[in-house]
């Protein structure tokens, strides 16, 4: 697989205006798509001309960066609240554009794949499972020789929507998570060893071992590591694949802010899945000419339609024609100084 670098691309407008007229459109934020998103934005240039700077400093410093319009559209795997969004004096627009899955990966030479339960997950992030050859962990794979070894854990020390994510999970199924930790962006835990970025879990898990790890499905199957199937509310030990990522995410009836494939009961979804998110301003006139914000909208535009195409090229899975649907209708609520963006000619 071709890899890419976290080197920042400049955007130039080859056609529609003079050299005179340069300018660049931004982005930053989350980790989480950023392979997916690199792809997308390689071809969208091969197709157009214009190359796409994001810096991939993770969903957190992404959305700061993009409140204090620092950048034109932010990228976030935590769906901002409507609460927060009442904050912010100029209306947001967030739009899903793929889904991930948040995976839990482990350094074990098992001949078979590790089943997980969340309770299970969550006693060993708080440090009550210590050893792999915990009967609670021997109870949910009896056919796996599990090692007499210490449990090492590995987390991320930045504001990340894949903490969020898994501890999303984890706050909806297990009490003892839900009360002491909950649903945060930031975990302090009181075993293991933080890094950051979904690049730095993968590396550090790879040279740890006995080691075990939340972080993007993608940078964990890159690295040859494994993945354990979890346990869904129906009792089933789902695998992370592109299908069971997808169907998490299938008949949602609209898009809200307080979406949460994690809370969903779908039977054959994957429990760890989340969609990944474009923030835009609704109004698009503050600090643009109406070139730059339509081109902004149209490369958004594209990823909905002719990007997901790349997304099982990266094992990401993509959207569902439903949720297509209604990241359209979203998407075509953004103006300039009141007209519609998505009414001018691409």
């Amino acid at each position: 697989m071709k890899r890419y670098s976290f080197l920042l691309f400049v955007i130039v407008l080859l056609t529609g205006c003079s050299q005179s007229e340069k300018f660049q459109i931004t982005g930053a934020g989350a980790t989480f798509p950023y392979p997916l998103y690199s792809l997308m934005f390689q071809h969208f240039y091969q197709e157009t001309g214009l190359e796409i700077e994001y810096d991939p400093i993770g969903s957190g410093a992404g959305i700061k960066r993009f409140l204090k319009r620092q950048v034109d559209f932010g990228a976030t795997d935590i769906a901002i609240t409507t609460a927060e969004a009442a904050d912010v004096q100029e209306e947001i627009v967030q739009i899903p554009l793929c889904l991930g899955a948040v995976g839990i990966s482990y350094n074990l030479p098992l001949a078979g794949t590790l089943q997980l339960t969340p309770e299970i997950i969550a006693a060993i992030f708080q440090g009550s499972i210590q050893k792999w050859n915990d009967e609670q962990i021997m109870a949910s794979n009896s056919d796996l020789q599990l090692p007499d070894q210490e449990i090492r854990v590995i987390y991320r020390a930045d504001a990340s929507g894949t903490t969020r994510i898994f501890s999303d999970f984890l706050s909806h199924n297990v009490q003892s998570w839900r009360e002491q930790i909950g649903k945060v962006e930031i975990l302090s835990l009181p075993v293991g060893k933080s890094t950051k970025g979904n690049a730095g879990i993968a590396e550090e898990l790879r040279r740890t071992p006995g080691g075990i790890a939340y972080l993007e499905r993608i940078y964990a199957t890159q690295k040859g590591m494994p993945l354990a199937s979890i346990q869904n509310i129906h009792g089933n030990f789902i695998a992370p694949t592109t299908e069971s990522i997808s169907e998490s995410a299938r008949n949602l009836s609209e898009l809200s802010n307080a979406v949460s494939l994690t809370g969903r009961e779908s039977e054959n979804g994957y429990p760890i899945s989340s969609f990944s998110w474009i923030v835009l301003y609704r109004e698009q006139a503050v600090g643009k000419t109406r070139l730059q914000a339509n081109n902004t909208v149209r490369l958004i535009w594209w990823m909905l339609h002719d990007g997901q195409k790349y997304a099982r090229e990266l094992d990401y899975s993509p959207l569902p024609l439903e949720t297509i649907i209604h990241a359209e209708a979203l998407l075509k609520t953004i103006t300039y100084q009141g007209d519609e963006l998505i009414g001018d000619k691409f």
